[in-house]
């Protein structure tokens, strides 16, 4: 069979906000709908690497959206790399059946390096002077000068928005008009925004998913006129939250964790701390240097208000989780909770990515970059606003707009942990039966493209 798929990973989706989506619902309702079971942790880049794979993380590696890479000595999330991920992908196994098979990477995660026809990723251009502006990369190369400038301050950050997934949706119909792939991955965030914002039961995340809803139709017109078969699929669902909890503070007070100091400013040191986390929604991987200190920090972070359990060895293998990637113990908040990843004791020591959007430097995930400082949002935009001014002239700016512990007590969504029940959990929608029960899990979604690429497993 030679039809065309087309995936869309509309990230966050869930059958709360599928009502607010008709134009979502349309396009599937010959089709079917089943609960999407996601992998532990439920985030971006583990999940997209389960369904690439069909594998957990204990097999594909992907613990995590970053972690500690040991030999490194370094805590580094949100590479691009696709080396990364272990075992077989999809496209892989298609083409051993289909010589030839094409595919189109639009903005799925470990994008660079894949072994695909069509890439297109985001990729600032990081200046000499440290000035960052947007841009996006592409595989080939000239396929970038046929995009506009790719938003990326609507990608992420206070300013994120429905821009760049609307960037995203006339992308990928520009691929599949100018292309023609057999399989096109397309990534479409703005969910993820105002509903960890706001949490995903207020007002702001029906508005949002109305948005989007608009955004898909040109993109959905599209795959059904080249007669595809389309997949609607998320990650994972967000669920309301209200407390964050402060790990490696909790660590640095025991003497667990160590930093250095540049200029008063304090930087986590990974080389000699004995324990530290690296926070990742609502899990965190807990490095631990010396065995003998397992227990002491097991026993620790079990006390902390918001951590529901702590998984060792045997817990990692029972979760899908046993890799070498993955922390001495691994952290599960309690569902109202979720992890930081600050290690600084007084603010005014804090270092200076911590008050910007700095997804790269800082040693764990932090969702206080979608709002502008909630302490001073005021002043906050002022700082932006000069900042651009600067930006504009060809000058070094500062978008010092992010909030510190006002930004964390702000955050009202998040996810990583197992779904407890259907209306938060993921979904998947396909036109096609293809043999579709009421669940499936993210590791059986590999299995399910295949069918429909007419590949038997």
């Amino acid at each position: 069979m030679d039809r065309p798929v087309v995936v869309l990973d509309v990230v966050g989706l869930s059958p709360r906000l599928l009502a607010h989506m008709p134009r979502l619902r349309a396009a599937f309702a010959t089709g079917a709908t089943a609960r999407l079971d996601p992998v532990l942790p439920a985030v971006t880049c583990s999940v997209q690497a389960s369904f690439l794979t069909g594998l957990t993380p204990t097999d594909h590696g992907i613990v995590g959206n970053g972690w500690y890479f040991r030999d490194l000595g370094d805590v580094l999330l949100w590479r691009q790399h696709h080396a990364l991920v272990q075992g077989e992908r999809v496209w892989d196994a298609i083409r051993r059946a289909r010589p030839g098979y094409t595919v189109a990477n639009i903005c799925w995660w470990y994008a660079m390096g894949a072994d695909v026809d069509w890439t297109i990723t985001p990729r600032p251009i990081y200046r000499a002077d440290g000035r960052k502006d947007p841009d996006c990369y592409t595989v080939p190369a000239e396929l970038h000068d046929e995009l506009p400038v790719f938003p990326l301050f609507t990608y992420w950050g206070p300013g994120a928005g429905i821009a760049s997934s609307a960037w995203i949706a006339a992308a990928a119909v520009h691929v599949m008009q100018t292309r023609d792939p057999d399989l096109t991955l397309v990534y479409l965030p703005h969910l993820d925004y105002d509903l960890q914002r706001f949490g995903p039961s207020g007002p702001e995340a029906a508005k949002a998913a109305a948005e989007l809803d608009e955004v898909l139709g040109p993109l959905l017109d599209a795959a059904a006129a080249r007669g595809a078969a389309i997949v609607a699929l998320s990650e994972y669902a967000i669920t309301d939250v209200s407390k964050p909890v402060h790990v490696n503070r909790a660590l640095r007070e025991a003497g667990l964790l160590r930093v250095h100091t540049q200029d008063g400013m304090e930087y986590l040191d990974p080389w000699t701390s004995r324990a530290f986390a690296v926070a990742d929604h609502q899990l965190a991987h807990v490095y631990v240097r010396d065995p003998a200190d397992t227990a002491e920090v097991a026993k620790l972070c079990a006390g902390l208000p918001g951590v529901a359990q702590v998984l060792d060895e045997a817990g990692k293998a029972e979760h899908g989780l046993a890799h070498e990637r993955s922390g001495e113990l691994v952290l599960l908040a309690e569902p109202d909770a979720w992890f930081t990843y600050y290690y600084w004791l007084d603010d005014a020591r804090a270092p200076d990515f911590a008050t910007h959007v700095e997804i790269h430097r800082k040693p764990g995930y932090d969702p206080a970059e979608l709002f502008f400082d909630p302490a001073g949002p005021g002043a906050a935009k002022a700082r932006a606003a000069k900042a651009l001014v600067r930006k504009k002239l060809g000058l070094r700016y500062r978008l010092n707009v992010v909030g510190l512990d006002a930004g964390a007590d702000a955050v009202r969504g998040s996810h990583g942990l197992l779904p407890p029940s259907d209306q938060d959990a993921p979904v998947l929608l396909c036109t096609e039966a293809a043999g579709l029960g009421q669940r499936i899990a993210a590791t059986e979604v590999k299995a399910l493209l295949l069918r429909l690429a007419g590949v038997a497993e």
